[in-house]
């Protein structure tokens, strides 16, 4: 049950391009239920709101995450994400991890230079700094979600398959994506058409293979996640969307 929230935000690394991020909405909030195996393991949340960061219209995304229920009474997961994505570029400016998860603890700050690939790493728990290499076009585990929304359906045609640099914790890992089908998903709100993806992982380390992580989104331009699997070391995890408001297009569901 280790790094619940990690792992739900490894489900959404995915590619996009550099572009206006012109399919979210200020104020979109999007809410999901965890389980794990049968057990009722935690809940996620996903909000955005446009604001200005270094005189720049950016999103400021919020991700928060927690264990409950017979879950939190053994294992107790209080995750905290933020980043600052640049409106017109889809690229992070500054991104926050803060975690707590049983006895173990990180605070990360990462303020991004996209003109000279490096990021600047805070410590904030060793009250520490560092300067690292990093690549053109880097995401963070937040960015990397909505970058995927702001494609446009030639971009995430069925068969493509689309490559990505992520930075996690105090390193960047390549991921890469691919679009293998169409798929009707039962929800508590109706059945709607999504996009089936797998993204490649770091199998041995949280996942059981490359390939252990499915992601559904929504087959129209909002591209919200609607349900997500991951086979890991020990265990399943399943993710399925559970309120969801401001979202910029409807989601058509059906009965």
């Amino acid at each position: 049950m280790k790094k619940i929230l990690t792992v739900f935000s490894l489900l959404f690394l995915v590619l996009g391009f550099s572009q206006k991020l012109d399919n979210i909405q200020s104020g979109e909030v999007l809410n999901y239920r965890i389980h794990y195996g049968l057990l009722n393991a935690g809940t996620a949340t996903l909000s955005t709101l446009k604001t200005t960061y270094k005189g720049q219209p950016h999103f400021h995304v919020k991700g928060y995450g927690r264990t409950n229920g017979a879950v939190r009474a053994f294992f107790k997961v209080e995750d905290r994400y933020e980043s600052y994505i640049n409106y017109n570029t889809g690229l992070p400016s500054f991104y926050v991890r803060n975690v707590q998860e049983g006895g173990y603890t990180q605070h990360l700050e990462a303020l991004f230079n996209h003109n000279n690939y490096t990021v600047l790493l805070t410590d904030k728990e060793k009250n520490t700094s560092r300067s690292l290499k990093s690549v053109k076009g880097v995401q963070d585990m937040l960015s990397a979600f909505y970058y995927l929304r702001s494609l446009d359906s030639t971009d995430l045609r069925v068969g493509s398959v689309k490559k990505l640099n992520v930075w996690i914790d105090d390193e960047m890992f390549p991921f890469q994506i691919k679009v293998v089908g169409t798929e009707n998903i039962k929800t508590k709100f109706g059945t709607i058409n999504t996009l089936k993806i797998v993204p490649q992982v770091m199998s041995g380390r949280v996942f059981k293979d490359k390939e252990g992580v499915t992601l559904w989104v929504s087959n129209d331009r909002n591209y919200v996640p609607i349900a997500i699997k991951a086979e890991l070391v020990v265990g399943s995890l399943k993710a399925s969307i559970d309120s969801f408001r401001n979202v910029k297009y409807p989601l058509n569901f059906t009965k």
